[in-house]
């Protein structure tokens, strides 16, 4: 039974909703690695977009001057189906780098 994995790579995220993932028939996200990469601090929010509601995963999460916070670790995953929209926000301008690991398609 393969599996379909994938990542999303995002730079210089910033104060508007940028996506991450659009999910189609149930993904798995596996991984999400915030990456501060100014010599500010900087709050970040990591959620799910979902009929117009908003699931964070992370809201306003300090991260230090060139640091990173992984906000999925020890073989946990976070399931989407069709339509969820994984989104990331910064306080501050092109002050984030995002990597997502995901499984694309879970198969049964």
């Amino acid at each position: 039974m393969a599996q379909d994995f994938r990542n999303d790579l995002q730079r210089n995220i910033g104060t508007s909703d940028t996506t991450l993932i659009t999910a189609g028939d149930f993904d798995a996200v596996i991984g999400i690695r915030c990456c501060n990469v100014t010599t500010s601090t900087i709050k970040v929010s990591v959620k799910i977009a979902n009929s117009g509601n908003d699931f964070f995963i992370a809201k306003e999460v300090v991260v230090p001057p060139n640091s990173s916070i992984e906000l999925i670790q020890g073989g946990a995953k976070i399931v989407l189906k069709n339509g969820d929209v994984l989104e990331a926000v910064s306080d501050t301008a092109s002050s984030l780098d995002v990597v997502t690991s995901f499984i694309d398609t879970i198969s049964s």
